[in-house]
């Protein structure tokens, strides 16, 4: 079987780009402007510095997503009801994301769920979205996750203890604004753990068995960019911020399925609430024997741009935890097949995985 694939629709980049951000909007307003706008903002905005810049009238709403925490069900599910009561049975000219993938996923998911029915668990999965969400704009504040160009929006469900998106393609972006002048203030330890996920998924999904000719190409220059990001001297100086949106948008074009890096990240993120971007980099911290190169590629990475990554992060876990810990990684089959094969759990036993979250 062939898929047709879906790309974003439009892209705009160039520091500073965000002031034509009212241009954009004003067509979907429409000369009624009878639609409000629904503007999501990582809760770090909320001193309302960024939203003073933007075209944000009074009948639009403003929501603050929690972003200490990945994405949940719940969380989705609330956000989804605050809009929707909101909205009071209208329709938004369009929804806005202002932040990183936690944020970005949020929106998405929220999209879907004002034009389907039910909660955010009945669309964890592929292809279970039926009906076309509003139209969605990503303006990313950190360059990494390429949830700004994926087709997936991820989230946790705690009752479950699985970590899942709802992929489709009503799930993308149709407008999408890269503007590094957004990532001049973001920490140095967080601008890492975040633009160092394309370089995982990318790599990730290269080395894989379920791989196309496009896939390969986007990854493999996504790649490139990352190393040069993060093995130069100043990962955050003006060029390589840019360079940075850059490959974070082509690295979320590229995230087909991943293999054993994500699945640990996510046992990270569902028992220890560990964000995703430092999750991924302690998955990677223990796996030199899967990923030899890349696990060398990152060390230096690591060391070059003076990044901490302390050790003992599951140290006097219960052995509860711990088995937590195997059962949320073991269940994503798909890309650890990606990888390893179908014989996947011949390699990661459970005594293999706990141990290696005992290395961390």
């Amino acid at each position: 079987m062939y898929r047709n694939a879906k790309n974003v629709g439009y892209y705009m980049i160039g520091r500073g780009c965000l002031s034509q951000l009212g241009d954009i909007l004003s067509p979907l307003r429409g000369a009624s402007k009878k639609n409000p706008a629904v503007f999501f903002f990582d809760h770090y905005f909320k001193n309302g510095a960024l939203a003073a810049r933007l075209p944000v009238e009074d009948r639009d709403l403003t929501v603050y997503v929690d972003t200490d925490k990945e994405p949940t069900t719940q969380s989705v599910d609330a956000y989804a009801q605050q809009v929707k009561d909101f909205l009071s049975g209208g329709r938004p000219c369009a929804l806005l994301a202002f932040g990183g993938g936690a944020t970005m996923d949020t929106c998405k998911c929220v999209g879907n769920l004002l034009t389907n029915p039910g909660k955010t668990e009945d669309y964890q999965g592929w292809e279970l979205v039926r009906r076309p969400a509003p139209h969605k704009i990503a303006v990313p504040t950190l360059a990494g996750t390429g949830s700004e160009s994926s087709r997936t929006g991820i989230v946790c469900n705690e009752a479950k203890k699985l970590k899942l998106g709802m992929n489709s393609d009503f799930t993308m972006f149709e407008q999408v604004i890269l503007d590094a002048d957004l990532t001049a203030t973001v920490p140095r330890n967080q601008y890492f753990y975040t633009g160092i996920d394309t370089y995982m998924h990318c790599f990730e999904s290269i080395s894989g068995s379920y791989r196309n000719a496009v896939v390969d190409a986007l990854a493999e220059k996504a790649m490139s960019m990352c190393k040069n990001i993060f093995l130069s001297d100043d990962m955050m100086s003006d060029e390589n911020r840019e360079r940075m949106m850059i490959a974070s948008y082509l690295g979320g074009m590229a995230a087909g399925f991943v293999g054993t890096v994500h699945p640990v990240s996510a046992g990270l993120s569902m028992v220890l609430h560990m964000p995703h971007g430092i999750a991924n980099c302690y998955a990677l911290s223990v796996q030199k024997d899967i990923y030899p190169e890349e696990y060398k590629d990152f060390m230096e990475m690591l060391s070059r741009q003076r990044i901490d990554l302390p050790k003992g992060i599951c140290d006097n876990l219960t052995d509860a935890q711990y088995n937590d810990l195997y059962e949320a990684s073991i269940v994503h089959e798909k890309p650890l097949t990606n990888k390893l094969g179908p014989d996947f759990k011949k390699i990661l036993t459970r005594e293999n995985v706990i141990e290696r979250f005992k290395r961390m």
